[in-house]
């Protein structure tokens, strides 16, 4: 018996569409190439830094996604708002490698965020999780529902002085090397907090 034959012949059996091999390979380059990506998180709302570590940890634990480094913790006031209206934050840095794409991701920064109960009633409100993609390899996107580089990052201490921390070198897409950035705009209102810890996931 030719099974070669016999399976040509089946009417069951179909060729497979050329977008769907398009769509594999794709997928197969993508596993082969981890991307860099840059988050940001922010607590300022119950224990906020056992908030930021389980944040971590739920990173660490996201297939196709390893933790590479994790920032210094530093206290910033909320930005956007009256001063002494709301509680600080705690601020810190993840840079991460990823299979996943930047919809992917940003899927698992809002299940992270509603793990710990984040509620967004207000813009600037304070929240007990804020989980940002900063950027993702060099992707510069307008996307309005993921903006990549993340819009405002240029402007935060509090996303550019822990990044500066564990990249040095690093630079924002499109807006230039996060050192120069970091010296425009100064580090007013950043807080240094050495006797707090974030660990790499285990």
């Amino acid at each position: 018996m030719n099974n070669g034959l016999n399976a040509q012949s089946d009417p069951t059996v179909q060729p497979v569409p050329a977008s769907v091999v398009e769509a594999v390979d794709a997928a197969d380059t993508t596993l082969s190439n981890p991307k860099w990506a840059v988050v940001a998180l922010g607590s300022n709302l119950g224990n906020r830094l056992d908030t930021l570590q389980g944040a971590v940890d739920a990173l660490g634990d996201t297939p196709g996604l390893r933790v590479k480094a994790v920032s210094p913790v530093y206290e910033t006031e909320p930005w956007g708002v009256e001063p002494g209206s709301q509680p600080s934050y705690l601020n810190a840095v993840v840079a991460v490698k990823t299979t996943l794409p930047p919809s992917s991701l940003l899927e698992r920064a809002h299940a992270i965020e509603e793990a710990y109960d984040r509620v967004r009633e207000e813009r600037w409100g304070p929240r007990t999780i804020d989980v940002d993609i900063v950027a993702y390899a060099d992707v510069v996107s307008d996307d309005p529902v993921l903006t990549l580089p993340h819009p405002r990052a240029h402007q935060r201490g509090f996303v550019l002085a822990p990044w500066h921390d564990i990249d040095p070198e690093a630079t924002l897409p499109g807006h230039g090397p996060v050192a120069a950035l970091l010296a425009e705009i100064g580090r007013t209102g950043l807080t240094p907090r050495p006797d707090l810890e974030l660990r790499l996931p285990e």
